[in-house]
């Protein structure tokens, strides 16, 4: 007869994120409603941290006004899952992202990093996109030079 594992090496029973549940969480069509923040509160940790190109985060609060704060920025926000991969305690993300201000959307691409902690929560949440050229592209006279450094900088 095998002696059980030990609880700290041993796996959740039923993993809280799966690929189905993750394409869900982040797949939100324009003019419907964000997670709540008990869907968000399942499966972040207390303790997560988050960080993105504009901002950074510790605490499953501070993760939750930094989404309220989005939703409140702008008129609308969309949110499609293209791709979901998870590995172990690692979990990847690939999504687009589009953002209505003042009748002017802005459309990011881009990946999470979402790191699980033992129990199967979200500990760790890392955002990659580029923030510059989607935001100011659209804006005139800004968003030629944009375009111009960016051509400037990759040729």
């Amino acid at each position: 007869m095998s002696e059980p594992m030990p609880e700290a090496m041993s796996e959740p029973a039923t993993p809280l994120l799966t690929a189905a549940s993750l394409q869900a969480l982040f797949t939100k069509p324009y003019g419907q409603p964000a997670p709540s923040q008990e869907q968000w509160r399942a499966v972040y940790a207390e303790n997560v941290h988050f960080s993105d190109p504009t901002q950074e985060a510790s605490g499953i609060d501070a993760y939750l006004a930094a989404q309220e704060g989005l939703m409140k920025r702008c008129d609308d926000v969309m949110l499609r899952s293209e791709a979901v991969a998870i590995s172990d305690r690692t979990a990847f993300v690939e999504w687009v992202m589009g953002l209505r201000i003042k009748g002017v959307e802005f459309v990011y691409p881009g990946t999470t990093r979402l790191l699980l902690d033992e129990a199967g929560k979200i500990i760790d949440h890392r955002d990659y996109f580029d923030f510059v050229g989607p935001t100011f592209a659209p804006v005139p006279v800004i968003g030629p030079f944009v375009r111009w450094m960016y051509r400037r900088f990759v040729s």
